[in-house]
């Protein structure tokens, strides 16, 4: 503004813009106002002559009139009130630093609040932490009697009086008697005729249709290296060239589904009957009464024995069929076959194979028809069957003794929870029953009695 000021002073002032000069002063006078000083030198006058001025001078004062009327119009009659140009722009500066530290003041109450707040939950959870500790120090007896399985508010809430006679009350709970003698007669290290099978405890779903029915082990004799009894191992047998074997590390990769190792057989696998056994794997050849040992160390064939008459491919399957006609089994006293032949005219037949070379040893003929089961497992050389394998409450309703070479009836609860059990096998080492039902792996606990005089 002050260039447009002065080009128009040397517009009014100057007869020759190359050689006459002017120039324009702002100051504050003695009082403090601000007043401008404007000086137009003369070209044609050296020195004033006079002090009234003359024509010369007449014109200079009508031409700082103009451009004092000019100026004052520019300026927007700043110079009335006392403020200088730059007013304006201060007052303007002044404004926006006042929203910065409104602002800045907000901020600071919003940090300090949320401070606050987190300093509140922290301490919440710091008073859970200690509730959760003092809940796993107790006994499971005084967790059921002070409320365990509670929402934790709700527990928080309960009477300390009603909490303290609860966990008196515990503490003095009488056992029934005939609980005392059924636990009394349970063998929890030995061999023993089956008592009771638990509650089915599901470790993995399959994810596609080819884990609709499979098998799933871990050994319960390992050899040293490399594969110990926390690998677990998994088939899917769904498909008609069924040879992918998958190994786990431990139940925990195995239930998040990531194998350490795939392995690729060298034949194709026929159904659910496969058993794991002193670091092999056993099972039937497809369309085929081949059995096969395949050495989990060296990824090969270490045997193969056709069962003499056995049935297969449909001849004598479980109820529910699958082709299961041979199904294998390990326990306590070695590997076993379960299957049929002609001339048993489709009862089961039970044989003890050689491990090694997969010889029959011995074989009993049973009374117990194969297709009418669901199912069967050894224990400590007892066969035992499944009465259904779809029912959700059904029972195990044979044992067959190779001992005695007797059999008889029994009635022991057994749940199909997902209502399509195609594998059950026993693992001695673990005594749990691995099943495989409906896409889902399971196990269930199992409690055997005292042994009976002809197992002794």
């Amino acid at each position: 503004m002050w260039l447009q000021v002065a080009l128009c002073l040397s517009c009014l002032v100057l007869s020759s813009q190359s050689q006459d000069r002017a120039s324009l002063r702002r100051s504050n006078d003695h009082n403090g106002r601000c007043q401008y000083t404007f000086t137009v030198d003369n070209p044609a006058e050296a020195s004033c002559s006079g002090t009234s001025g003359g024509p010369d001078m007449e014109g200079v004062k009508s031409r700082l009139t103009l451009l004092e009327a000019l100026v004052s119009r520019l300026l927007g009659g700043e110079g009335a009130g006392g403020e200088g140009p730059g007013a304006g722009g201060d007052k303007t500066i002044q404004e926006a630093y006042s929203q910065a530290m409104g602002d800045t003041s907000q901020l600071q109450e919003d940090k300090e609040q949320l401070n606050r707040q987190v300093q509140g939950l922290q301490r919440r959870v710091d008073e859970l932490s200690v509730e959760a500790e003092t809940l796993r120090q107790r006994p499971c007896h005084q967790h059921q009697a002070t409320g365990a399985g509670l929402p934790l508010h709700e527990l928080n809430q309960r009477p300390a009086s009603d909490s303290l006679y609860q966990e008196m009350k515990a503490e003095v709970t009488e056992v029934p008697a005939s609980r005392l003698i059924q636990d009394a007669g349970q063998n929890h290290t030995g061999c023993g005729e089956l008592v009771s099978v638990g509650e089915p405890v599901l470790h993995r779903k399959a994810d596609s249709i080819t884990g609709k029915y499979g098998v799933w082990l871990q050994d319960p004799e390992p050899k040293a290296s490399p594969y110990g009894n926390k690998t677990v191992w998994r088939i899917d047998t769904v498909g008609t060239d069924v040879r992918q074997l998958f190994a786990y590390e431990d139940m925990e990769q195995f239930a998040k589904g990531f194998p350490m190792k795939v392995m690729v057989l060298p034949e194709p696998v026929e159904s659910t009957g496969a058993t794991l056994y002193r670091g092999s794997l056993y099972y039937q050849r497809r369309r085929s009464r081949t059995l096969l040992r395949y050495d989990l160390a060296y990824e090969s064939l270490a045997a193969r024995l056709d069962l003499p008459h056995a049935g297969f491919h449909g001849q004598h399957p479980y109820s529910w069929g699958g082709y299961t006609d041979i199904d294998l089994a390990v326990d306590e006293q070695g590997l076993w076959a379960v299957y049929s032949t002609s001339k048993a005219k489709g009862s089961i037949v039970v044989s003890q194979l050689d491990p090694e070379s997969l010889e029959v040893k011995r074989s009993w003929e049973t009374n117990i028809r194969k297709n009418t089961v669901a199912n069967s497992f050894m224990i400590c050389g007892r066969l035992y069957t499944v009465a259904s394998y779809t029912a959700p409450d059904t029972t195990v309703n044979h044992v067959f003794d190779t001992a005695t070479g007797q059999g008889r009836g029994m009635a022991v609860p057994f749940k199909n929870h997902y209502r399509y059990n195609s594998m059950v096998d026993y693992n001695h080492a673990q005594r749990k029953l691995y099943a495989w039902d409906n896409f889902h792996m399971i196990t269930y606990d199992v409690s055997l009695g005292r042994p009976s005089r002809s197992s002794q």
